[in-house]
């Protein structure tokens, strides 16, 4: 399955209730598995941004459905990356026209 990394800022609000930030996470995980995806790691971070995450999805439009109901909380905003393995990277600069 396809790999994204998600960096994630808390907005206002997601600030102003951080105490519920836990539940939203489980929320959250369960909204990535009920589109067939996996939440593979979670970090609360320090620097430009608050957490990070790596997911796997069956495909885009599965990340994009998850990823823009997870931002409809609007407790965080959210810039994507997807992301190729090691081994798909070297497969990918190996076959370059």
């Amino acid at each position: 399955m396809p790999t994204y990394i998600t960096l994630w800022d808390y907005t206002q609000h997601g600030i102003e209730n951080i105490d519920d930030s836990p539940d939203r996470l489980d929320s959250a995980i369960e909204l990535v598995d009920s589109v067939g995806g996996e939440l593979q790691a979670f970090y609360l971070t320090m620097g430009a941004h608050d957490l990070v995450t790596v997911t796997e999805f069956p495909d885009d439009d599965a990340a994009a459905k998850a990823l823009l109901r997870i931002g409809q909380s609007g407790a965080v905003s959210s810039e994507t990356l997807k992301a190729w393995p090691e081994d798909d990277y070297r497969d990918l600069v190996a076959n370059l026209p």
